[in-house]
C-alpha cells in the first residue's frame, strides 16, 4: 500500500507506483479504503501523481482506426479516477466512498480478462450525431486476437444499454474474456491485434509497443 509520505523527486514516486502496480497485479488488487488517501493528502501529492500516471496510461491505451481508442483500466488507473473523483466532489465518508468503490472495482481486470473502456471519438457535434447513428451495434464488433487463437468479442455493457434504435452511445465498457491458452501464447510473445468489423467502421490495429504488451500482460499476472 501507499503510505503517506512526500517525494523528494517524481523517480522516488515512480519507484514506489512500480512496485505498489506490481502488488496490485499478484494479488488481483482491488481498491480498498485503505488505499485512499484523504483529499489533503492527495492534494499535496497531486501533481506527482498525475505525472506518474499520465505516463501509466500511454501503456494502456490503443487507438483503433482514426476516431476510436480502447481504454485498458487497470487498478493503478481507477485508483486515481477515484482519487480525483473525491476531491471533485468533496467526497469524504467512508460509506460515500464504499459506494464510488462499488461502481469502479468491477473496471479493474480480474486475472483472466482486460476490461475495456471504448471512446468514439468526433470533436463536431453535427459529425458526432451522424455517425453514431451509422455506429450501431459497434460495442459488439472490436475483437482482440491473440496470434494462433480465435478473435475474442467483447461481453459489452454489462450496466446498461448504450444504443438505442437511432444511434449509439460515444462511450462503451467491455470486458473480454482470455482462456488459459490464450493467456499462455501471449505471454510467450504471440501477437496481439485488435479489429472492428462493423460495417461502417472496419479497422485493424496490431499492437507494436511492447510497452503497451508488457503493461497488458500484467493484467493476467
Amino acid at each position: 500500500l501507499i503510505q503517506l509520505i512526500y517525494f523528494g523527486s517524481l523517480t522516488e514516486f515512480n519507484t514506489l507506483v512500480n512496485l505498489t502496480f506490481k502488488q496490485a497485479c499478484t494479488a488481483m488488487k482491488k481498491i480498498a479504503l485503505t488505499d485512499l488517501l484523504s483529499i489533503e493528502e492527495y492534494e499535496a501529492q497531486r501533481p506527482s501523481i498525475r505525472k506518474a500516471i499520465m505516463e501509466h496510461k500511454k501503456t494502456r491505451r490503443v487507438k483503433l482506426g482514426p476516431n476510436a481508442t480502447l481504454h485498458f483500466e487497470d487498478y493503478m488507473v481507477m485508483r486515481y479516477q477515484v482519487l480525483e473523483l473525491m476531491r471533485a466532489e468533496n467526497i469524504t465518508t467512508d460509506e460515500e466512498l464504499e459506494q464510488e468503490l462499488r461502481a469502479y472495482n468491477p473496471l479493474i481486470p480480474d486475472g483472466s480478462n482486460l476490461k475495456v473502456t471504448l471512446m468514439l471519438e468526433y470533436p463536431h457535434a453535427e459529425e458526432r450525431k451522424e455517425r453514431l447513428s451509422k455506429l450501431i451495434g459497434i460495442e459488439d464488433s472490436i475483437s482482440i486476437k491473440i496470434e494462433g487463437h480465435t478473435p475474442i468479442l467483447p461481453i459489452a455493457n454489462e450496466d446498461l444499454s448504450r444504443s438505442t434504435e437511432d444511434k449509439t452511445s460515444a462511450v462503451h465498457f467491455l470486458r473480454f474474456e482470455l482462456d488459459a491458452d490464450m493467456i499462455n501464447s501471449a505471454n510467450t510473445g504471440s501477437a496481439w491485434t485488435i479489429q472492428s468489423k462493423h460495417p461502417h467502421y472496419q479497422y485493424s490495429h496490431k499492437i507494436e509497443d511492447q510497452g503497451i504488451v508488457q503493461s497488458l500482460l500484467r493484467d493476467f499476472s
